[in-house]
C-alpha cells in the first residue's frame, strides 16, 4: 500500500492539470472586439461535469498528500 500511494498520487495530479487545462476560459476573442464577457452562465453538460471532477480530484489530491505525510513521519 505504501509503495502504490505514490503511483496514485502522480495519477491524480495528472488528471487534475488535465481537467484545469481542459476548462475553456470565460474571455474568448468577443472580449478584445467589444464583446460582453462579463455576462454570468451557468456551467451545463460537460462544463459542469468537467468542473465538478477537478473539484474532486482536488479534494482527492490533498487527501492522498496528507496521507503521505503521515505515513511518512
Amino acid at each position: 500500500m505504501i509503495s502504490l500511494l505514490p503511483h496514485v498520487q502522480l495519477l491524480v495530479a495528472i488528471l487534475l492539470i488535465v481537467t484545469i487545462l481542459l476548462q475553456q476560459r470565460g474571455s474568448g476573442l468577443g472580449a478584445g472586439f467589444g464583446g460582453d464577457s462579463d455576462v454570468p452562465t451557468t456551467r451545463r453538460g460537460g462544463e459542469r461535469r468537467l468542473f465538478l471532477s477537478s473539484i474532486v480530484l482536488a479534494v482527492l489530491f490533498l487527501g492522498l498528500a496528507f496521507l503521505s505525510l503521515a505515513i511518512s513521519s
